[in-house]
């Protein structure tokens, strides 16, 4: 069986990176320049790691919007259905603490003006689709087409994987909303993965394992919750089990659950059956986490999301 396209759908931008200082961006004077953007992460962990990633999203005609292009290039990124516009790109900046934990802001611009191009479905046929996307929910002509590509996916009996991608910064004080938005995806995806704060918050309950069970209930019948340096839970309906990450000194979180459900993704898509039969398949299921727990392990220690994905061999 060939290997299977990954569609990834969503934002890429700039992550300015603080430098020498703690998680308060008020005392942020040094940025870096990085290219980011959760979709974007995700492809690009998809190609490094041996797979075949399609980026659909929307870049501004700029500098900034060149830069990103020319990133995905240089990974072999499928950038055939993504679009420009002359809107700027979007911005986001990052603090990171001696824990490589982060503080963001976001700076929206061009990501939301993706448009749906209702004669591509046919690409998703018998595909795999990742809705991963932080702004996804926040309007614009990118959460229409969000909804439109995820009917799109679910008619041609596309592989669906969900992350929520949840920003404090993005919801405020309206977490109410971003939950009911992610409710559809949840339903229908055959593969959701989550923060701690993700699976609680969308289920509403405080221990994980509860939690796992509203969510099955919801629909998704794989669920993986990433847990930093305790691993990784895996859920399906008939078993849970706790998957251990590899030990690491981290200097900067970003991206790794980009990493790890890029590394999922891409291993799921050379397989040998339908991946949607694969919550039966436990053992290859564990396996496949604990090796996606490593890349995203190692993605922590580098600066940067995409720049610090592990390729193939150093895995």
């Amino acid at each position: 069986m060939p290997i299977k396209k990954v569609f990834c759908i969503g934002e890429l931008l700039i992550d300015f990176v603080a430098e020498n200082q703690g998680s308060d961006l008020k005392k942020a004077q040094t940025f870096t320049k990085k290219a980011g953007g959760a979709p974007a992460n995700v492809a690009c962990a998809i190609n490094k790691l041996g797979g075949y990633a399609a980026f659909i999203g929307c870049l501004g005609n700029d500098a900034f919007g060149d830069f990103l292009w020319k990133t995905l290039e240089e990974h072999e990124i499928d950038l055939s259905l993504t679009q420009r516009t002359d809107t700027f790109t979007t911005l986001a900046f990052v603090s990171i603490d001696t824990d490589g934990e982060r503080d963001f802001v976001f700076s929206r611009g061009a990501d939301k003006e993706l448009q749906y191009q209702s004669n591509i479905k046919h690409l998703f046929n018998q595909q795999m689709v990742h809705f991963g996307a932080a702004t996804s929910f926040l309007g614009g002509a990118l959460e229409e087409s969000y909804g439109h590509y995820l009917f799109d996916a679910l008619t041609q009996d596309a592989f669906i994987s969900f992350d929520p991608n949840f920003r404090t910064d993005l919801w405020k004080n309206n977490a109410a909303t971003f939950i009911k938005k992610c409710l559809p995806f949840i339903e229908k995806s055959h593969l959701c993965k989550f923060s701690e704060e993700e699976a609680k918050l969308l289920s509403g309950k405080e221990h994980l394992e509860e939690a796992c069970t509203v969510l099955h209930e919801l629909g998704a019948p794989i669920i993986c919750i990433t847990m930093g340096a305790r691993g990784t839970l895996v859920s399906t309906p008939e078993s849970k089990k706790q998957i251990e990450s590899t030990a690491v000194i981290p200097v900067d979180t970003t991206g790794a659950g980009d990493a790890f459900i890029g590394s999922l993704l891409s291993q799921i898509s050379k397989l040998d059956f339908s991946p949607i039969e694969l919550s039966s398949q436990l053992d290859l299921l564990y396996n496949m986490v604990a090796k996606a727990n490593k890349v995203g392990a190692l993605t922590t220690t580098k600066y940067g999301a995409i720049a610090a994905i592990p390729a193939q061999n150093e895995v």
